[in-house]
């Protein structure tokens, strides 16, 4: 499906100039006659900004990479991204998502990363038949919400089991408090998949503490978690505040193991923790130093073109963005008339919606995708079924500890 067609370097330049022309915050407007508009959606700003930058990020690698490949173009349509900021609120989410199909008439999103977020928006493109694809949402409901809505990454209920199981059988422990987020759908939901591991593994739940995304002070739930006296605490929850809660915990002279998700998942997490964080494990979907021809090929081309290392959040926007090309470019070679509906055909014409219907149904197709995280196979619940890797912070920097499959 790849096209090996090289341009001229001014030429490559110049169609990247186009392609990218419709990125960026607020701007764009409508998608026009013959191209292809994709949407992109995250916290571009606000607590958790590199989650939207990552995402932001990989899909625009992807980009480049079909601007190499094949002019930037799919079925001979110029492809545009148009991206938006939903400043990590679930009601911005949702704004975005409704701009981005009734005014930009996108004919796919491409996000979110918290599960929230996601939720918010994926009922409204659910309604409008616009295929959205979750690089790294990873509670069960969000492809729940029906289907048109996919997602690149293993769910909570493994990612839970992972950690439980890890924390048994790797490290020894019997008893654990959990310090969860309750306004986060994902750190509710990946705290309960984990106790329910835990404890059926022989494990004991000494304490639950709570706070909320924005908190600066743990003291009085880090207090009450050290008078339990836990083996490690599991703080299933986002590195902003991650690496607070570790840093008040080592001076309240709590130094067991700190274990978490893939939220913390960021270059920010380490900055923000310290040296306080080191000791500490959490499930992602790769590590950087796992040899993987095609993982590392994607480091090197991020690399050049950011001057620094992804996340996993970046790699997942990538695949995300790259099933969705592939998907396009199988119906563009093999049903040009219906893939026209994609780039000339209006919001709600009967060309729009047979050609949404039929992308819907190529990305559910989706079987064996080399991705840079892993290979890609969406089941009948629009799922991809991946092994979870975990990573141990050690002398300030993430390590690759282990792999556990499902």
């Amino acid at each position: 499906m790849k096209l090996r067609q090289w341009l001229a370097p001014v030429a490559a330049l110049a169609l990247v100039v186009v392609a990218l022309a419709g990125c960026g915050g607020k701007g764009g407007s409508g998608g026009g006659a013959n191209e292809i508009v994709v949407g992109v959606y995250g916290s571009m700003t606000g607590n958790d900004a590199t989650f939207g930058q990552s995402t932001k990020g990989g899909v625009e690698v992807a980009l480049a990479d079909l601007v190499e490949q094949a002019g930037g173009k799919i079925g001979g349509l110029p492809v545009r991204l148009v991206v938006e900021d939903d400043q990590g609120k679930a009601e911005e989410a949702a704004t975005a998502a409704q701009k981005l199909i009734n005014q930009d008439q996108v004919v796919a999103l491409l996000g979110e990363v918290a599960s929230s977020r996601s939720l918010a928006a994926a009922p409204i493109c659910q309604a409008a038949g616009v295929p959205m694809i979750s690089p790294s949402s990873t509670n069960p409901k969000v492809t729940q919400v029906g289907d048109r809505i996919f997602r690149m990454c293993f769910l909570d209920d493994f990612q839970g089991l992972t950690m439980a199981r890890f924390a048994v059988q790797n490290l020894g422990l019997k008893k654990v408090a959990i310090l969860k987020d309750v306004k986060s759908d994902y750190s509710v939901g990946l705290a309960q998949y984990f106790t329910d591991e835990f404890v059926k593994l022989g494990g004991t739940i000494v304490v639950e503490q709570a706070y909320t995304a924005g908190d600066q002070d743990f003291s009085a739930q880090l207090t009450a978690i050290k008078s339990k006296n836990p083996d490690a605490i599991f703080i299933p929850g986002y590195y902003t505040e991650v690496g607070l809660i570790a840093r008040t915990a080592r001076q309240q002279g709590l130094t067991v193991p700190l274990l978490g998700g893939d939220g913390w998942e960021s270059e920010k997490l380490i900055e923000i923790g310290q040296d306080a964080i080191n000791g500490a494990y959490y499930s992602n979907h790769w590590a950087l130093d796992m040899p993987d021809t095609n993982l590392q090929a994607f480091l090197t081309k991020y690399h050049a073109k950011y001057n620094s290392d992804p996340d996993a959040i970046g790699g997942l926007a990538y695949d995300a963005a790259r099933v969705l090309f592939a998907a396009m470019q199988k119906m563009a070679a093999e049903e040009p008339t219906v893939f026209a509906g994609l780039g000339s055909a209006k919001a709600g014409t009967p060309e729009r919606k047979a050609a949404l219907d039929r992308l819907r149904d190529l990305i559910a197709a989706t079987r064996d995708y080399a991705g840079v995280t892993g290979s890609i196979t969406l089941d009948a619940n629009r799922n991809a079924s991946k092994p979870a890797v975990v990573i141990e912070i050690k002398g300030g920097k993430k390590v690759y500890n282990t792999t556990i499959h499902p």
